[in-house]
Protein backbone atom coordinates (compact mmCIF):
# COMPACT_ATOMS: atom_id res chain seq x y z
CA UNK A 1 0.00 0.00 0.00
CA UNK A 2 1.06 3.39 -1.20
CA UNK A 3 2.63 5.55 2.01
CA UNK A 4 0.10 8.20 1.42
CA UNK A 5 -2.95 5.51 1.17
CA UNK A 6 -1.56 4.40 4.45
CA UNK A 7 -1.74 7.98 6.36
CA UNK A 8 -4.81 9.25 5.06
CA UNK A 9 -6.36 5.94 5.82
CA UNK A 10 -5.37 5.58 9.18
CA UNK A 11 -6.21 8.87 10.03
CA UNK A 12 -9.55 8.69 8.78
CA UNK A 13 -9.99 5.53 10.82
CA UNK A 14 -8.47 7.34 14.08
CA UNK A 15 -10.36 10.47 13.75
CA UNK A 16 -14.04 8.70 13.32
CA UNK A 17 -13.23 5.78 15.65
CA UNK A 18 -15.02 7.39 18.39
CA UNK A 19 -17.04 10.23 16.85
CA UNK A 20 -20.61 9.07 16.29
CA UNK A 21 -20.32 9.56 12.12
CA UNK A 22 -19.38 5.85 11.19
CA UNK A 23 -15.82 4.96 10.32
CA UNK A 24 -16.55 2.60 8.07
CA UNK A 25 -18.92 5.00 5.72
CA UNK A 26 -15.58 7.29 6.08
CA UNK A 27 -13.23 4.62 4.81
CA UNK A 28 -15.56 3.70 1.90
CA UNK A 29 -16.25 7.23 0.73
CA UNK A 30 -12.30 8.27 0.96
CA UNK A 31 -11.80 5.04 -1.20
CA UNK A 32 -14.62 5.87 -3.56
CA UNK A 33 -13.32 9.73 -4.32
CA UNK A 34 -9.49 8.94 -4.17
CA UNK A 35 -10.13 5.81 -6.34
CA UNK A 36 -8.36 3.69 -3.75
CA UNK A 37 -8.94 -0.18 -3.47
CA UNK A 38 -10.20 -2.03 0.34
CA UNK A 39 -7.59 -1.61 2.50
CA UNK A 40 -7.28 -5.09 3.26
CA UNK A 41 -6.90 -7.02 6.62
CA UNK A 42 -3.47 -5.76 8.07
CA UNK A 43 -4.35 -2.41 7.73
CA UNK A 44 -7.76 -3.15 9.80
CA UNK A 45 -5.57 -4.96 12.50
CA UNK A 46 -3.13 -2.12 12.75
CA UNK A 47 -5.82 0.56 13.00
CA UNK A 48 -8.14 -1.17 15.65
CA UNK A 49 -5.03 -1.67 17.89
CA UNK A 50 -3.65 1.68 17.27
CA UNK A 51 -7.19 3.23 18.11
CA UNK A 52 -6.94 0.68 21.08
CA UNK A 53 -4.02 2.22 22.39
CA UNK A 54 -5.63 5.56 21.93
CA UNK A 55 -8.14 5.02 24.44
CA UNK A 56 -6.19 3.34 26.95
CA UNK A 57 -3.71 5.95 26.87
CA UNK A 58 -6.65 8.77 27.59
CA UNK A 59 -8.49 7.02 29.84
CA UNK A 60 -5.85 5.63 32.05
CA UNK A 61 -6.19 7.15 35.25
CA UNK A 62 -9.78 5.53 35.22
CA UNK A 63 -8.57 2.51 34.50
CA UNK A 64 -5.33 2.43 37.33
CA UNK A 65 -8.14 2.87 39.59
CA UNK A 66 -10.56 -0.14 38.37
CA UNK A 67 -7.42 -2.34 38.39
CA UNK A 68 -6.19 -1.07 41.90
CA UNK A 69 -9.91 -1.51 43.08
CA UNK A 70 -9.55 -5.42 42.13
CA UNK A 71 -5.87 -5.70 43.69
CA UNK A 72 -6.87 -4.70 47.33
CA UNK A 73 -9.84 -4.89 49.52
CA UNK A 74 -12.76 -2.52 49.00
CA UNK A 75 -11.83 0.79 51.73
CA UNK A 76 -14.20 3.15 49.97
CA UNK A 77 -17.10 4.07 48.04
CA UNK A 78 -14.69 5.12 45.37
CA UNK A 79 -12.96 1.18 45.17
CA UNK A 80 -16.68 0.05 45.33
CA UNK A 81 -17.39 2.19 42.52
CA UNK A 82 -14.73 1.18 40.00
CA UNK A 83 -14.98 -2.30 40.60
CA UNK A 84 -18.92 -2.03 39.69
CA UNK A 85 -18.04 -0.25 36.86
CA UNK A 86 -15.01 -2.81 35.41
CA UNK A 87 -17.52 -5.34 35.70
CA UNK A 88 -20.49 -3.47 33.63
CA UNK A 89 -18.02 -3.12 31.39
CA UNK A 90 -17.33 -6.70 30.78
CA UNK A 91 -21.03 -7.73 30.92
CA UNK A 92 -21.95 -5.08 28.35
CA UNK A 93 -18.87 -6.33 26.17
CA UNK A 94 -20.51 -10.07 26.09
CA UNK A 95 -23.04 -9.77 23.42
CA UNK A 96 -21.29 -7.92 20.68
CA UNK A 97 -18.51 -10.51 20.95
CA UNK A 98 -20.58 -12.88 20.98
CA UNK A 99 -22.98 -12.41 18.10
CA UNK A 100 -19.65 -11.01 16.24
CA UNK A 101 -17.61 -13.99 16.51
CA UNK A 102 -20.87 -16.06 15.46
CA UNK A 103 -21.79 -13.40 12.45
CA UNK A 104 -18.25 -12.52 11.06
CA UNK A 105 -17.95 -14.07 7.34
CA UNK A 106 -22.35 -13.33 6.73
CA UNK A 107 -20.98 -9.71 7.65
CA UNK A 108 -17.75 -9.55 5.66
CA UNK A 109 -19.98 -10.88 2.73
CA UNK A 110 -23.52 -9.20 3.40
CA UNK A 111 -23.10 -5.98 4.65
CA UNK A 112 -20.31 -4.01 3.37
CA UNK A 113 -22.45 -3.29 0.61
CA UNK A 114 -22.08 0.89 -0.09
CA UNK A 115 -26.12 0.95 0.09
CA UNK A 116 -26.32 -0.31 3.51
CA UNK A 117 -24.28 1.73 5.01
CA UNK A 118 -25.81 4.60 3.01
CA UNK A 119 -29.39 4.18 5.03
CA UNK A 120 -27.92 3.02 8.08
CA UNK A 121 -25.64 5.87 8.34
CA UNK A 122 -28.77 8.18 7.80
CA UNK A 123 -30.80 5.76 10.00
CA UNK A 124 -29.30 5.81 13.17
CA UNK A 125 -28.22 9.34 12.83
CA UNK A 126 -32.31 10.32 12.90
CA UNK A 127 -32.49 7.90 16.06
CA UNK A 128 -29.48 9.74 17.86
CA UNK A 129 -31.29 13.02 16.69
CA UNK A 130 -34.55 11.77 18.64
CA UNK A 131 -32.40 10.47 21.71
CA UNK A 132 -30.97 13.56 22.14
CA UNK A 133 -33.86 15.84 22.01
CA UNK A 134 -36.36 13.30 23.99
CA UNK A 135 -33.91 11.98 26.72
CA UNK A 136 -33.60 13.12 29.67
CA UNK A 137 -29.92 14.32 31.26
CA UNK A 138 -30.13 13.25 34.98
CA UNK A 139 -27.58 10.21 35.18
CA UNK A 140 -23.63 10.79 35.28
CA UNK A 141 -21.22 7.95 34.48
CA UNK A 142 -21.08 6.99 38.38
CA UNK A 143 -24.76 6.09 38.32
CA UNK A 144 -25.05 3.82 35.69
CA UNK A 145 -26.60 0.70 36.65
CA UNK A 146 -26.15 -3.02 35.51
CA UNK A 147 -29.70 -2.64 33.77
CA UNK A 148 -28.37 0.43 31.53
CA UNK A 149 -25.02 -1.29 30.94
CA UNK A 150 -26.81 -4.66 29.23
CA UNK A 151 -29.00 -2.38 27.21
CA UNK A 152 -26.10 -0.48 26.15
CA UNK A 153 -23.96 -3.33 25.22
CA UNK A 154 -26.95 -5.21 23.22
CA UNK A 155 -27.36 -1.94 21.59
CA UNK A 156 -23.43 -2.49 20.58
CA UNK A 157 -24.20 -5.61 18.84
CA UNK A 158 -25.95 -3.01 15.68
CA UNK A 159 -22.53 -2.12 15.10
CA UNK A 160 -21.39 -4.79 13.77
CA UNK A 161 -23.49 -3.53 10.74
CA UNK A 162 -21.02 -1.31 8.81
CA UNK A 163 -22.57 2.45 8.95
CA UNK A 164 -24.06 2.17 12.49
CA UNK A 165 -21.12 3.43 13.85
CA UNK A 166 -20.17 1.80 17.37
CA UNK A 167 -20.06 5.16 19.79
CA UNK A 168 -23.39 6.38 18.05
CA UNK A 169 -25.04 3.32 18.72
CA UNK A 170 -23.94 3.30 22.52
CA UNK A 171 -24.20 7.25 22.74
CA UNK A 172 -27.66 7.07 21.08
CA UNK A 173 -28.91 3.87 23.60
CA UNK A 174 -27.03 6.02 26.69
CA UNK A 175 -29.44 8.76 25.90
CA UNK A 176 -32.18 7.31 25.87
CA UNK A 177 -31.70 6.09 28.95
CA UNK A 178 -30.85 9.40 30.75
CA UNK A 179 -27.33 9.54 30.44
CA UNK A 180 -25.81 12.80 30.16
CA UNK A 181 -24.32 13.30 26.40
CA UNK A 182 -20.49 12.98 28.59
CA UNK A 183 -21.38 10.27 30.45
CA UNK A 184 -23.36 8.58 27.33
CA UNK A 185 -19.64 8.95 25.21
CA UNK A 186 -17.26 8.19 27.94
CA UNK A 187 -19.09 4.96 28.88
CA UNK A 188 -19.21 4.53 25.53
CA UNK A 189 -15.65 5.30 24.90
CA UNK A 190 -14.81 2.56 28.15
CA UNK A 191 -16.74 -0.20 26.40
CA UNK A 192 -14.59 0.42 23.10
CA UNK A 193 -11.96 -1.16 24.73
CA UNK A 194 -13.04 -4.54 25.45
CA UNK A 195 -14.14 -4.55 21.94
CA UNK A 196 -11.54 -2.97 19.92
CA UNK A 197 -9.38 -5.40 21.59
CA UNK A 198 -11.66 -8.67 20.58
CA UNK A 199 -11.76 -7.23 17.13
CA UNK A 200 -7.92 -6.57 16.86
CA UNK A 201 -7.39 -10.05 18.45
CA UNK A 202 -9.29 -11.86 16.04
CA UNK A 203 -7.78 -9.80 12.84
CA UNK A 204 -4.33 -10.74 14.41
CA UNK A 205 -5.00 -14.44 14.53
CA UNK A 206 -5.72 -14.34 10.89
CA UNK A 207 -2.58 -12.58 10.88
CA UNK A 208 -0.94 -14.90 12.61
CA UNK A 209 -1.96 -18.03 11.02
CA UNK A 210 -0.51 -16.78 7.45
CA UNK A 211 -3.90 -16.05 6.02
CA UNK A 212 -2.28 -12.57 5.04
CA UNK A 213 1.76 -10.86 4.50
CA UNK A 214 2.53 -8.37 6.67
CA UNK A 215 4.69 -5.35 6.25
CA UNK A 216 6.10 -4.15 9.30
CA UNK A 217 6.81 -1.08 8.61
CA UNK A 218 3.59 -0.34 6.98
CA UNK A 219 1.71 -2.04 10.11
CA UNK A 220 3.65 0.20 12.61
CA UNK A 221 3.18 3.71 10.68
CA UNK A 222 -1.16 2.60 10.40
CA UNK A 223 -0.75 2.27 13.75
CA UNK A 224 0.84 4.96 14.90
CA UNK A 225 -1.10 7.89 12.65
CA UNK A 226 -4.69 5.86 14.33
CA UNK A 227 -3.18 6.02 17.50
CA UNK A 228 -2.89 9.93 17.75
CA UNK A 229 -5.75 10.67 15.46
CA UNK A 230 -7.83 8.60 17.89
CA UNK A 231 -6.63 10.50 20.87
CA UNK A 232 -7.02 13.76 19.52
CA UNK A 233 -10.42 12.69 18.44
CA UNK A 234 -11.61 11.67 21.78
CA UNK A 235 -10.40 14.48 24.09
CA UNK A 236 -12.07 16.98 20.95
CA UNK A 237 -15.13 15.19 21.07
CA UNK A 238 -15.49 15.16 25.18
CA UNK A 239 -14.85 19.22 24.87
CA UNK A 240 -16.89 19.36 22.02
CA UNK A 241 -19.71 17.91 23.82
CA UNK A 242 -20.26 20.28 26.19
CA UNK A 243 -20.47 23.50 24.31
CA UNK A 244 -21.92 22.08 21.09
CA UNK A 245 -23.68 18.87 21.98
CA UNK A 246 -24.73 16.07 19.38
CA UNK A 247 -26.61 18.40 16.86
CA UNK A 248 -23.67 18.68 14.22
CA UNK A 249 -22.66 15.20 14.55
CA UNK A 250 -26.33 14.27 13.59
CA UNK A 251 -26.55 16.92 10.91
CA UNK A 252 -23.07 15.44 9.60
CA UNK A 253 -24.00 11.70 9.54
CA UNK A 254 -27.35 13.03 7.46
CA UNK A 255 -25.44 14.87 4.87
CA UNK A 256 -22.83 11.59 5.02
CA UNK A 257 -25.49 9.11 4.36
CA UNK A 258 -27.43 11.48 1.47
CA UNK A 259 -23.57 12.22 -0.26
CA UNK A 260 -23.25 7.84 -0.33
CA UNK A 261 -26.34 7.26 -1.61
CA UNK A 262 -25.66 9.94 -4.17
CA UNK A 263 -22.57 7.94 -5.34
CA UNK A 264 -24.50 4.79 -5.39
CA UNK A 265 -27.07 6.44 -8.00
Amino acid sequence: MPLIHIIVLALIQGLTEFLPVSSSAHLILGGKILGWPDQGLIFDVATHLGTLVAVLVYFRHELMDMTRAWLGPVVSMSDRQHRVMSIYLLVASIPVLFVGALAYDAVALYFRDIRIIAWTTIGYGLLLWIADVRGARKYELEQVNLRSAVLIGLAQVLAIVPGTSRSGITITAGRFLGLTSDAAARFSFLLAIPTIAAAGGFGAWHVMTGEANINWFQFGLAMIFSAVAGWVCIAAFLALLKRIGLMPFIIYRLVLGLVLLWIVL
